[in-house]
């Protein structure tokens, strides 16, 4: 087996191969290893400058918790999506005052809102290559003692590098475990909402059109970042000033045109192309059908039990939005594997990759950890199937807090550094602000509802997935009828008093007698079932373990293979910085069907109907009749263009990413793909694969002629 150091030379060597298409999520230190070929599609930066993640522009790209956005201004201005702040609107909204519906923008910074509990703008200061010290005699250790050697080298390091007052550091894995690197982020806590547009134009076309093509959605909106007068990393106090970072971005005016270069810079959360055969089939043959299934029952219930225009339903507007989003992403990912044979081109890879291993006998020990591997991806797979009804059925809201609050009584009985992730004490403000935020997204009435959906369904499972310990707790018996159950629920949620935000905060401190000794039921079901899940915890650990010597060995036979093709081995995406490019591109998915490469503002009218989630504002639909196209007005289309479409590598975390052009000023907002591409997360076609953006031409156009939004165009710096 190839030591470390010979992994780190092998991954060198790929990132200097010839590349032969545009597929790709890099990190930015393999830019200048195709740099030939980014200065080819367009880029007029020199590629060494996007290296500096603290230079420009790369120092203005920020992580946001699930998405990415960026500094447009020196007054701490944050530009990300509109569905990645839609969280911040929905927390202030009520029914009476429902910022949803009619948008939200502050006239000025005192009337900016707090955004959502854990909202959070990372900005990476500095990345450091601990492989080694990770990695150090792991090799000859236990599974269970290798996961947690690793496990807690990285709390080690991260504590280390948080020393350093207001910063959120992590330990990043990269091609399965075989590198490491430690990511310094300057930690801002205190974030505001500034500007978003109303539903009617930020989430334009609504699920219907989600990752489809053409679209017509203003999918963008502004937070702050505050620290400190002193400049420093602070929780929300009135005294606190904006952020002032080093770089933020100029957006420009002029746009784009077909065919332009563009890339774009963010945090995609993660993909699975080196993912085996194994775990292709059972994601595609049982994981994802499952899904779909489950997910539009899920969303029915909801709906059914919070009515729209409810209290309640403005409270889970955010988890209608992801469950549908989720849902139809699937989809996608199903109809896309049937239409490219993805369980059949991932059997020739690995018999590609068998061949090339068994042509010459020193690659052996290559084929026995990928043996290995396979074997433990359907054990995982296994085990994952027989817990899946049962981790839905204990997802309540209240019994998810009880069942925290108790997992954190045992941890405070631990030295900090040994506690588990989520519970140390650097992860208590998250904790605190988590228990809070649960008021302005549960509802009892709902909850119960979804909890019997759920329960229904485990309670068909077979015996062998059952959980004896749970059946017991909550009385689950054969005999049980739908009545029966649906009375037993109402005693634990008319018997607990953790729907009290006072209550769960108070339960912080309690010890774990104190939590043992209270007489609620979610609390005494968490205490049930508590040695369990540990157990299904250490069962996890030890797999994790064994995958930290295999998978690392697989990624390195992947990576000479591909290298002796000439082609390069990006990692798969881990919500760590990437940057993608290509050009301003339409295309034909199938046969029939023609994408062009920009939408405009009259594709709003000829979508409206003036019903929901066609129903775009009067005063925009007026502007649009007028033709009052101002000065971002498009000769190439004719018309203020909306949205475009790119040929460029993305997935989920990479909304919000800023979208740039040859000179690395902002051009639009990436914040999907199309239905055809979504299937890209495991394999990418160059063919079917787009990406789509909100044009910042469309942007200043609503934020000055709808919204009147002129005073943050006026903090803006906006280029011709």
């Amino acid at each position: 087996m190839r030591t470390t150091a010979t992994v780190a030379a092998l991954l060198a060597c790929a990132a200097s191969a010839p590349l032969a298409a545009k597929e790709g999520m890099f990190t930015p230190q393999q830019l200048p290893e195709i740099a030939d070929d980014l200065r080819d599609t367009g880029l007029e930066l020199d590629p060494e400058v996007l290296t500096d993640l603290t230079g420009f522009p790369m120092g203005a790209v920020v992580q946001l918790p699930g998405c990415t956005g960026s500094f447009l201004s020196e007054q701490g201005l944050v530009v990300t999506n509109h569905h990645c702040a839609r969280g911040s609107v929905q927390y202030n909204s009520t029914a009476e005052n429902n910022y949803l519906e009619n948008g939200f923008l502050a006239k000025s910074l005192g009337d900016e809102l707090p955004a959502a509990p854990g909202t959070r703008v990372y900005v990476t200061t500095a990345l450091t290559d601990v492989t080694a010290r990770m990695r150090e005699g792991v090799e000859a250790m236990s599974p269970t003692e290798r996961y947690e050697t690793v496990d807690q080298r990285s709390k080690d390091i991260t504590a280390e590098c948080e020393q350093k007052a207001g910063y959120r550091c992590l330990v990043a894995s990269f091609y399965g475990g075989a590198q490491y690197t430690l990511i310094e982020r300057l930690e801002v806590r205190d974030v505001r909402l500034v500007y978003a547009p109303a539903d009617a134009i930020g989430k334009y076309g609504g699920d219907i059109d989600n990752w489809m093509w053409p679209r017509h959605t203003g999918d963008f909106a502004f937070y702050r970042a505050y620290v400190a007068p002193d400049g420093s990393a602070a929780d929300y106090a009135e005294e606190n000033v904006p952020y002032r970072p080093d770089h933020h971005l100029k957006v420009s005016a002029s746009g784009l045109k077909e065919g332009d270069f563009v890339m774009a810079a963010g945090y995609p959360g993660s993909t699975s192309r080196y993912a085996t055969l194994a775990e292709v089939e059972n994601t595609f043959s049982w994981t994802y059908p499952t899904y779909v299934k489950l997910v539009n029952d899920w969303v029915d219930t909801i709906e059914e039990a919070a009515p729209a225009g409810s209290d309640a339903r403005v409270k889970y507007e955010s988890l209608l939005a992801s469950l549908n989003n989720f849902e139809k992403n699937t989809r996608g990912q199903l109809e896309g594997a049937r239409r490219v044979g993805l369980v059949e081109r991932r059997a020739e890879r690995e018999e590609a990759l068998a061949a090339w291993i068994g042509a010459d006998p020193s690659r052996a020990a290559y084929g026995e950890a990928i043996s290995g591997l396979t074997a433990l991806s359907e054990e995982s797979a296994e085990a994952a199937r027989q817990a899946f009804w049962y981790n839905f059925a204990t997802r309540p809201s209240l019994l998810s807090a009880a069942q925290r609050l108790y997992r954190l009584s045992h941890e405070r009985q631990k030295p900090d550094a040994q506690r588990e992730r989520g519970y140390q004490d650097r992860d208590l403000s998250f904790f605190r602000q988590g228990l809070q935020a649960l008021d302005r997204r549960y509802d009892a009435g709902v909850d119960k509802a979804q909890w019997l959906l759920f329960l229904g369904t485990y309670l068909k499972e077979p015996a062998g997935n059952r959980v004896a310990v749970f059946d017991e707790a909550l009385g689950l018996t054969e005999d049980l009828d739908n009545a029966a159950l649906s009375a037993k629920l109402d005693a634990y949620y008319a018997g607990t008093t953790l729907g009290d935000a006072e209550t769960r905060l108070a339960l912080m401190d309690a010890s774990t007698a104190e939590l043992e000794a209270i007489d609620d039921p979610f609390m005494q079901l968490a205490v049930a079932l508590y040695e369990y899940e540990r157990g299904l915890e250490a069962q996890a650990e030890e797999r994790s373990g064994r995958s930290l010597a295999l998978r690392p060995a697989y990624m390195e036979a992947i990576t000479q293979w591909q290298a002796s093709q000439g082609v390069l081995t990006y990692p798969d995406a881990n919500s760590t910085l990437r940057v993608t490019y290509g050009t301003v591109l339409g295309g034909s998915p199938k046969d029939g069907m023609a994408y062009m490469p920009f939408t405009t503002l009259e594709g709003i009218t000829e979508k409206d109907t003036g019903e929901d989630p066609f129903n775009a504002p009067e005063r925009q639909l007026k502007k649009i009749r007028e033709r009052d196209y101002g000065q971002y007005y498009s000769a190439e289309v004719g018309s203020v263009p909306v949205n475009f479409l790119s040929d460029l590598d993305s997935t989920g975390g990479n909304s919000g990413s800023a979208t740039l052009n040859a000179r690395g000023e902002l051009v639009g907002l990436l914040f999907d793909g199309t239905f055809e591409s979504v299937n890209s997360d495991w394999d990418f076609d160059p063919r079917t694969t787009r990406t789509i953006h909100v044009d910042t031409r469309y942007m200043l156009w609503v934020m000055d002629k709808v919204d009147g939004a002129e005073g943050l165009i006026e903090e803006m710096e906006v280029v011709e």
